[in-house]
């Protein structure tokens, strides 16, 4: 990997420490006491770097720098990345020509022993779990407490090892024995900021369209053929297709290496078909954390991210364990042996379902602890750390914990809403329908379950010619809702019902025969006003005129209830006679069709 551009080295940087260029009359705060360099290797790593980074508080007189460690294969868009964040970046070759005070990084790699610095290492996910033999040298270590990364000739490299459990601490000692006397238990800063991040779950899942009574599938893979990717590739398809789309929502975490490995035109296009059927794709540099928060349950696999739901105390389900690739030793492997199974072939809706009933917070929390310890300190203690280093230029600890701040809010890659949907579902004498809708993909879907409801975006040669419901979405169309309802009962023969959106809360409504009625979702006193859906209340009216026992006219009403979620839709009537209001435009009289 090239190392970042020059023009991102500092031309102040052969000056003393701590100084500009030209007087100090010039500056607004003292200068700085020390530097910390922070040093990234993967995408994955400085995204946690970040994270610890902010530990280190400018106003201690602490100024900090960030380069890139070269070398890793998975390093692509780390250089974008940093200089986005408007961070200072020095080049590798101008870093190792420097000193700091202090030098931080989320991975450890034996050329880090070219800084002149003090190193502290820290993990880049939860805890020291994965055997990678390329970094290792070995297949017992895992990656991260190897002789081979924290050793060179007979030395440890870091002064600093911290880890989130004592136990880590005994493998070390296992694995490089050396090393063990400059490990720490620091706990995890990353998943303290996600337990405070708790209170913000409401807004988290108004992102992630976890509303109106739909609940959130958050689906996690690692990188590697052991992971649920490399297992089941097609598992975000079949669970967005499979999950009414009224019910859930359903997102997609994957790890940073899978995006460097393959590109992001790569991941979004082999993710494509899903997207279509409403798949969201958080991206690799943030927003998983919110995602985890957000989640109802989570499918995944031995990543981090995946264990980290699981000690959230989320529905956790595992399509891939992963432990071919894990020290047995490790609660990574144990958390694969012990976590609820998902049987990607199998009916995965009613899996989610029989996890939800039978979870129990408490049954994967003696594996997290023994992974997570003291995580509501692990703020102070790593800053704690990371000071003493500083000590000796004057910078103190600061009397005050660290406060963890919420995570931002995830804002993922999504397209838009699907335009076909498989629907069933059921009338009854009150006049409540039960719906479902299943998104429909284009060489996935092989048989219907009940009729098609379509929207006029949909461009599939077969299914608007044989939808029972059309539907159109954009109320600020070209041609006017009466207009375009009576030409589309002429074009579709097999239509019983059309729909047109007028506003938020309204849809003109066609029947087979040429009634027509508008309708408005209703709303109790002190709620907002629910937004109806034109492609949901048509397949609702639908389900309604094909009920030959239903005893009530739409006029009384109907409640729309899909899953947990229900809404009141009012229906009238023109006013006016015939011939001279709505329904009296092109294609309303007999023969028309609709």
């Amino acid at each position: 990997m090239s190392s970042v551009p020059s023009l991102l080295s500092r031309p102040y940087a052969r000056f003393r420490r701590g100084a500009r260029p030209g007087h100090d009359r010039w500056n607004t705060w003292d200068p700085p006491k020390a530097e910390v360099l922070g040093v990234a290797r993967t995408l994955t790593s400085a995204t946690r770097l970040v994270d610890v980074m902010h530990l280190l508080r400018t106003e201690d007189g602490i100024e900090k720098f960030f380069t890139v460690n070269p070398g890793s294969a998975f390093a692509d868009g780390l250089d974008s990345y940093l200089t986005g964040l408007g961070v200072q970046v020095l080049s590798w070759k101008e870093a190792t020509r420097r000193s700091f005070d202090l030098a931080v990084s989320c991975s450890v790699h034996p050329t880090m022993r070219r800084l002149d610095a003090p190193l502290m290492v820290l993990p880049h996910g939860a805890g020291y779990n994965r055997l990678v033999t390329e970094s290792t040298g070995d297949a017992l270590s895992p990656a991260g407490l190897s002789r081979r990364e924290l050793m060179w000739r007979g030395k440890v490299v870091p002064q600093a090892i911290g880890v989130s459990h004592q136990a880590q601490i005994d493998r070390l000692a296992e694995t490089c024995p050396e090393a063990a006397p400059y490990a720490l238990a620091v706990g995890d800063w990353c998943f303290q900021r996600i337990i405070a991040s708790m209170p913000h779950r409401d807004r988290y899942r108004s992102r992630l369209g976890a509303v109106d009574g739909r609940r959130l599938v958050v689906v996690h893979s690692t990188w590697s053929r052991h992971s649920l990717l490399g297992r089941h590739p097609e598992l975000p398809l079949r669970l967005v297709t499979s999950l009414p789309a009224d019910e859930f929502a359903v997102a997609a975490v994957f790890h940073p290496n899978v995006w460097a490995r393959h590109s992001r035109p790569g991941v979004l296009e082999r993710l494509g078909a899903a997207m279509d059927a409403g798949l969201m794709i958080i991206p690799p540099q943030e927003g998983w954390r919110a995602a985890v928060v957000a989640s109802d349950w989570v499918v995944g696999d031995h990543g981090s991210t995946t264990f980290y739901s699981a000690a959230a105390d989320r529905v956790t389900l595992l399509a891939a364990t992963g432990l071919d690739e894990l020290d047995p030793a490790s609660p990574a492997a144990a958390f694969g042996q012990e976590a609820p199974r998902l049987d990607p072939d199998g009916d995965v809706y009613a899996q989610l379902l029989a996890a939800a009933r039978g979870h129990d917070p408490a049954g994967l929390r003696p594996v997290v602890d023994r992974q997570l310890a003291s995580v509501d300190t692990s703020g102070e203690v790593t800053r704690a750390r990371m000071y003493a280093f500083l000590a000796g230029r004057g910078v103190g600890v600061p009397d005050a914990a660290p406060r963890p701040l919420p995570v931002p809010a995830p804002e993922p890659v999504r397209r838009t809403s699907a335009t076909a949907y498989d629907v069933t579902g059921a009338h009854d004498l009150r006049g409540t329908v039960d719906l479902r809708r299943r998104p429909l993909v284009a060489g996935h879907h092989t048989e219907a379950l009940g009729f098609y409801a379509v929207t006029t975006e949909e461009n599939h040669p077969h299914w608007p010619p044989a939808a029972e419901v059309l539907a159109r979405t954009v109320a600020d169309a070209e041609v006017a809702a009466l207009d375009w309802a009576a030409d589309a009962a002429v074009r579709y023969e097999n239509l019983n019902v059309l729909v047109a959106r007028l506003d938020g809360s309204r849809c003109l409504v066609r029947l087979r025969g040429g009634r027509q009625l508008e309708a408005r979702t209703e709303r109790s006193w002190g709620e907002r006003r629910p937004l109806l859906d034109p492609v949901l209340l048509g397949s609702a009216v639908n389900l309604w005129m094909t009920d030959a026992e239903r005893v009530k006219d739409l006029t009384d009403g109907l409640t729309l209830r899909t899953g947990r979620w229900e809404v009141r839709v009012a229906f009238t009537e023109p006013s006016v006679g015939p011939g001279s209001g709505p329904g009296s435009g092109p294609g309303s009289g007999p023969g028309s069709g609709l």
